[in-house]
């Protein structure tokens, strides 16, 4: 498969997703939004790949929407008057998923449902969608070049993509809040001490940085339990009582169990490496719940 505004790179099971627009500062437009949401789709089923980094080709990450485009910049088809229960009753009608939902949207929600990790490499500007796609990945690196904003305040619109979902159970609801009234453009090292960013590094080895992390979270490890933990934490930790995790807990021991698990078991009990065999293509049944 090839894109017009992306790169896909898969080397020792880490996939590199790079946003190619580096003449345009990588700004977002409706056709990297569907191939963002097709590159997650795809990766999530990809067994060659075990982790993703994302980041941005030339100076920015992503910055943000690309406000050139004609009519309404956004994409969105201004001869609607659409309703919540359009969004909810007819969310695959394409009058409805082409002219109405938010496109950054439908990238975070296809990295939620995801089954690899996901790391952000920031290496630039990340402003507007380029922040709030972020909030969706598991870790955010970033460079000393970096800097983020939620600035939509500046351009009388709100927060999108999923953020004000995502962003508060990153940093808390306080911090979101004052970064979302401010939109003031974040250095690295504000965005790390504001809990977004979990370190800042040097230009030349923020990737190494990634890959060393995406390895890390992937060797020796059971593609099955880390796709499952994943989706585990992020739908679990807002479940309105404990027993939803309970029951998804005991699906997921029982079916992990019966797999990689003895692998797990005989390795430990034999001081070796496990040699896991499952695949993120093929969950339990009872995913996705």
């Amino acid at each position: 498969m090839t894109y017009e505004t992306l790169r896909y790179d898969v080397t020792d099971g880490i996939l590199t997703l790079t946003l190619d627009r580096p003449e345009q500062m990588n700004s977002f437009t409706v056709t990297m939004a569907d191939e963002l949401e097709a590159a997650f789709r795809r990766a999530s089923e990809d067994d060659e790949v075990r982790a993703i980094v994302v980041t941005g080709a030339g100076k920015a990450f992503c910055a943000g929407m690309d406000l050139t485009r004609e009519g309404n910049v956004f994409g969105l088809d201004e001869s609607q008057s659409p309703t919540l229960d359009d969004l909810r009753e007819r969310r695959d009608d394409p009058a409805i998923a082409d002219g109405v939902r938010d496109t950054g949207g439908r990238v975070t929600l296809a990295i939620f449902e995801c089954k690899k990790p996901v790391i952000a490499a920031v290496n630039g500007a990340a402003v507007g969608i380029g922040a709030t796609m972020l909030c969706a990945m598991d870790v955010r690196l970033a460079s000393e070049k970096a800097r983020i904003g939620f600035v939509f305040g500046r351009i009388g619109i709100t927060p999108e993509a999923a953020s004000t979902w995502f962003l508060p159970r990153i940093v808390g609801i306080s911090q979101a809040l004052e970064w979302i009234y401010s939109a003031d453009i974040l250095t690295a090292e504000e965005a790390r001490e504001g809990g977004l960013v979990k370190s800042v590094h040097p230009a030349d080895e923020l990737l190494d940085a990634a890959y060393a992390l995406a390895h890390k979270f992937t060797r020796n490890r059971s593609p099955v339990g880390v796709a499952l933990a994943r989706q585990m934490l992020y739908r679990n930790s807002a479940a309105p009582h404990p027993m939803v995790a309970h029951e998804v807990d005991s699906l997921s021991m029982f079916y992990t169990s019966i797999g990689d698990g003895k692998e797990g078991v005989a390795a430990f009990l034999e001081k070796r490496d496990p040699e896991f065999t499952s695949k993120a293509s093929e969950m339990p049944p009872f995913h996705p719940w």
